[in-house]
């Protein structure tokens, strides 16, 4: 081979060697940083799975304890009973008649006895909002009665509403007890009326005394009654129990397949519809 060829490769990897000299370093001391590196990386990413496993026990832990936490219900296999009772009830004798009654009478007759009970029933309402110092909502419920039983022909139409945008405050007096700090106590399911609890049960005695289909004058002091006495007060109950039924069974008919719905998600009735009860009264207790 020619000298000047020897020479020539001489030098090619002399070069050659000089420039692994210096990379070399460079290219394993990358490589070892990229290996630390995604050994880091893969060591964050399992403690952070590993983290976020704990805290998502922790989490589940927390809501299944927070889930498993008993409800004080002394009246429990009683309240089961009467909540089998009252679905009965009502699947077989309260929605078939509300049924037939909203078909026998249109929309706008319903409405109409909707609208006279609802008027009928303003002192509740305005006494509760004045109890709870809601001063504007009293003055909006006395406008609203004094409307209503004038322009609307005893409260059968409501030109409160739609002509001045005059909504009714619906209150009670066991939204009054809960305003002032009175606790709902364990719960009660009412036979026929459905779930209540203990506070909301005794409520239920001074809205009866001021309920205008029970104003039945009781006079115990004038015994014996005459037969006429006895008489003028079985009808007058009479009365006042079928104002009770039309009431009940036109309000119903507003609200066919309400029920149905609400209870189709539910696992257990009674627990369902005993939480369902209690989240909604504390609801509107709030407001």
């Amino acid at each position: 081979m020619p000298r000047h060829k020897i020479v020539f490769l001489n030098f090619i990897t002399l070069f050659i060697f000089f420039v692994i000299s210096l990379t070399g370093p460079k290219l394993l001391a990358q490589e070892t940083a990229a290996s630390s590196s995604a050994a880091v990386i893969e060591n964050t990413t399992e403690a952070a799975a590993e983290d976020e496993d704990e805290g998502f026990d922790e989490e589940f832990e927390d809501e299944f304890g927070t889930a498993e936490q008993e409800v004080f219900d002394p009246l429990s296999g009683y309240n089961r009973v009467m909540t089998d009772f009252n679905d009965g009830f009502y699947l077989f004798v309260l929605d078939p008649v509300a049924r037939g009654y909203r078909w026998v009478l249109p929309e706008p007759g319903r409405r109409g006895v909707k609208n006279f009970f609802h008027n009928l029933f303003f002192p509740l309402r305005f006494v509760n909002n004045v109890f709870q110092l809601k001063a504007q909502n009293a003055g909006e419920e006395l406008l609203r009665f004094t409307i209503n039983s004038t322009i609307g022909i005893l409260g059968v139409w409501d030109p409160a509403k739609e002509w001045f945008g005059l909504e009714a405050h619906e209150e009670d007096f066991g939204q009054t007890l809960g305003y002032y700090g009175v606790g709902g106590g364990f719960h009660v399911v009412l036979p026929f009326l459905g779930p209540s609890n203990l506070r909301d049960m005794f409520s239920l005695y001074p809205e009866m005394q001021m309920d205008p289909l029970n104003y039945v004058e009781h006079r115990f002091y004038n015994f014996p009654k005459q037969e006429g006495e006895y008489l003028g007060v079985s009808r007058q109950t009479l009365q006042e129990v079928d104002f009770t039924l039309l009431r009940t069974i036109n309000r119903e008919s507003f609200r066919i397949g309400q029920y149905e719905n609400l209870k189709k998600d539910a696992i257990e009735l009674y627990p369902f519809l005993r939480d369902v009860y209690e989240q909604n009264r504390e609801k509107l207790i709030k407001e």
